[in-house]
């Protein structure tokens, strides 16, 4: 994602905005590849189970941003 020369990511500025996160209709939750151990951050729709990718989890940091954005404290994977 690009950054502007030591400013804000992107992902910190407008992910919360471009993509909301309703915890009475959606679960956070962390979508993981059993074969690359490839981990997606997002929300699955508690009605239809529909999940929506937001941000790529690549390390710890990316993971805790990833709460930090949405206020969220506990997280489940999803395999």
């Amino acid at each position: 994602m690009k950054q502007d020369h030591g400013k804000k990511p992107y992902y910190e500025r407008y992910l919360s905005e471009d993509i909301p996160f309703d915890p009475d209709k959606q679960t956070a939750v962390i979508k993981c590849s059993i074969c690359t151990g490839e981990q997606i951050a997002g929300f699955k729709n508690k009605e239809d189970g529909n999940f929506t990718e937001v941000m790529l989890i690549r390390d710890a940091d990316d993971l805790a941003k990833f709460k930090e954005i949405y206020k969220i404290e506990e997280i489940k994977k999803v395999y």
